[in-house]
């Protein structure tokens, strides 16, 4: 039987290795940023074409290489940063295990010009396949220039399974914020087709914060800071203000390095408990310093899962931490007696006695005394009549406190007695009565008029606590939530007006200006002719800001901004680009802002429209996100409680 077990062809195996490392553009400009960063570069420029698909350049002023190392580098696990194993243990800077360079040039055509600080002299290098096509001197700048071109050429079924030229240009900003998050005092810069995206300048970690993500979250922002012997964690989390339901901006950073840890992310919302509602979440930027000994980062080809040694103890030190920031930052008032001008709070004395406090009253006064004719025209305050006044307000409603004070020197137990009988004044007969009116006839009994007065004012149905619409159908009660049934509603509105392009624009009086994030940019030129299909009209200022001139009919009251900028979050979250899905997205976003919300009285025929509108609706069970609209309560339910 001969022998089947062979060993692969370098090119083969290349290419293995490469799948792991480089799975999308994205991947490639986060190995090269990286490098970048652990050659001490202070700018940083980005730039791609297709997003990635045509080609990817990362140009930086770091410390540059050798003619020498340029060609090794790109040899398999050849690296700078290990020496033994034990240095595994003992990891400071981004990149170490030497597989980006040669898993990049396996899968693309790369050309490298790289000059160290104080040579005359450069390199250029090029490569293509993983085979090394030239290299030769060259004048080029300090630092190094890759050119990443053709990516994927010589592996067509990766290529062909990219997604779209928006999702991959998203995929490569979430990419190169999450290093840009870690490293304020570098200057960054992504241009997109000649289209510049970001432009970072070197600043504190807080600016860089609202430089990626808008000015609107920097009056969110709590600053965490703890440290102990375990580990140090400073950044910021986001008050309960600021809580979302998805797409909310959350980082965790070990030693400088982008990580995802749920267990942790758990420890954050646990500070929040009760603050925020259930299934939110809250913004958080959060930079962990801890002894490369207590964590391993050599678990994922990524490196961004972590395995720390004392996971549950950084855990209570977490949660802790931002319990504090909450708690030190919220809006509640509080006494602080460490300031200068500290409150003067007298220590008892022993030594020195203390009076009993007197009360002064008077033992005589009564109530229920008719005030002195002298004191009743008088306008000086009077207890007894203070007293008097009060007790009948009381007592009588409104109509008889007002013809008490009407009396003058009336007694005011004559006043309720000439009220009672039907006496009839000039003065009283001004004042409106909220006495309900005879709705019974003398010859018929009470329960009978009771019966006739419910079956002709009866509503058909009933709001509870502002939030359910409840109402009889054959099997039993039926419990409608107010909201997500007008959700449903106007999502099915929304959803048909966008099919026929229907949607009527409305000018606004006083444009307003719409400030952008690079990944709402890049959305937003996704959707725009849906957009505007919807009746939004914008126009651009410059830049990420865009003017909002029109505005789709029906949204009166509403914060057209933030329902922009929820859109374009939501879109990006779905990573669909099916045109369908969004429509969708959109006609949910518009539905939720516009829906009715909890706690708002309704009268009977807006829940009767609500309720007849619902079932006219393709799905009445669930909104278009997937929760529960309405319930059945079972008669024989009822009765089983009832014990009938």
């Amino acid at each position: 039987m001969s022998d089947i077990i062979q060993l692969l062809p370098d090119s083969v195996a290349n290419q293995i290795a490469a799948g792991e490392v480089i799975q999308r553009p994205a991947s490639v400009i986060k190995e090269l940023v990286e490098n970048a960063v652990d050659a001490g570069a202070k700018h940083i420029d980005v730039a791609v074409v297709d997003a990635g698909r045509t080609s990817i350049q990362v140009i930086d002023d770091g410390k540059g290489m050798s003619e020498t190392d340029a060609r090794l580098a790109f040899e398999r696990h050849a690296t700078s940063k290990i020496r033994k194993a034990d240095d595994l243990f003992d990891l400071h800077t981004m990149g170490f295990r030497g597989e980006a360079l040669p898993s990049i040039a396996a899968v693309a055509q790369v050309e490298l010009k790289t000059r160290q600080r104080g040579e005359d002299i450069g390199t250029h290098l090029s490569i293509a396949g993983g085979k090394v096509t030239g290299q030769e001197p060259c004048a080029c700048p300090e630092g190094s220039n890759f050119m990443v071109e053709n990516l994927f050429f010589n592996v067509p079924a990766r290529r062909k399974f990219l997604k779209s030229n928006n999702t991959e240009l998203n995929n490569i900003l979430t990419a190169f914020q999450r290093i840009v998050l870690v490293y304020p005092d570098i200057v960054f810069r992504l241009h997109s087709n000649d289209t510049e995206l970001l432009n970072l300048r070197a600043c504190g970690l807080r600016q860089r914060i609202v430089d990626v993500f808008g000015n609107r979250l920097n009056q969110d922002l709590l600053p965490v800071k703890v440290e102990t012997s375990l580990c140090g964690i400073h950044g910021f989390v986001g008050k309960p203000e600021s809580a979302k339901k998805k797409n909310a901006h959350q980082y965790f950073f070990v030693n400088g390095r982008y990580m995802r840890h749920p267990y942790f992310a758990k420890a954050v919302m646990a500070a929040f408990d009760r603050l925020i509602p259930q299934g939110e979440q809250v913004p958080f930027f959060l930079y962990f310093d801890i002894s490369p000994k207590d964590i391993d980062v050599n678990i994922h080809p990524t490196k961004t899962e972590i395995k720390f040694e004392n996971e549950q103890a950084v855990w209570q030190i977490l949660n802790a931490a931002v319990k504090d920031a909450v708690g030190i930052f919220s809006n509640a008032t509080t006494l602080d007696f460490d300031t200068e001008g500290k409150p003067d709070i007298p220590v008892f004395d022993p030594d020195n006695g203390a009076s009993m406090p007197k009360v002064d009253f008077d033992p005589q006064y009564n109530p229920f005394t008719a005030p002195a004719p002298s004191s009743a025209g008088s306008g000086a305050f009077h207890p007894s009549r203070m007293g008097s006044e009060s007790f009948h307000a009381s007592q009588m409603g409104s109509e008889g406190f007002h013809a008490s004070r009407m009396g003058g020197t009336t007694s005011a137990f004559a006043d309720f007695d000439a009220l009672m009988s039907g006496a009839s004044s000039s003065s009283f007969n001004d004042v409106p009565s909220s006495e309900p009116e005879n709705l019974f006839p003398q010859e018929k009994s009470a329960a009978t008029g009771a019966k006739q007065v419910l079956e002709e004012k009866a509503p058909s149905h009933y709001q509870y606590k502002g939030k359910y619409i409840m109402t009889a159908v054959k099997s039993g009660l039926m419990i409608v939530d107010q909201h997500r049934a007008h959700i449903r509603i106007l999502f099915e509105k929304y959803q048909k007006q966008l099919e026929a392009k229907k949607m009527r624009a409305q000018k606004v009086l006083f444009p307003e200006s719409l400030q952008l994030t690079a990944q709402q940019q890049v959305t937003l030129g996704q959707v725009m002719p849906e957009l505007q299909a919807m009746g939004f009209e914008l126009t651009s200022l410059g830049g990420n800001t865009w003017s909002v001139n029109a505005m789709p009919e029906g949204l009166d009251g509403i914060n057209v901004m933030d329902l922009l900028h929820d859109m374009l979050d939501g879109v990006h979250a779905t990573g669909d680009e099916a045109l369908q899905k969004v429509n969708d997205q959109l006609a949910l976003t518009m539905a939720r802002a516009a829906a009715i919300p909890y706690g708002q009285v309704l009268q009977n025929e807006e829940m009767e429209n609500i309720v007849n509108s619902l079932f006219l609706c393709g799905n009445v069970n669930y909104t278009p996100d997937g929760h529960k609209i309405l319930c059945i309560l079972k008669q024989q339910e009822i009765e089983l409680m009832l014990g009938e």
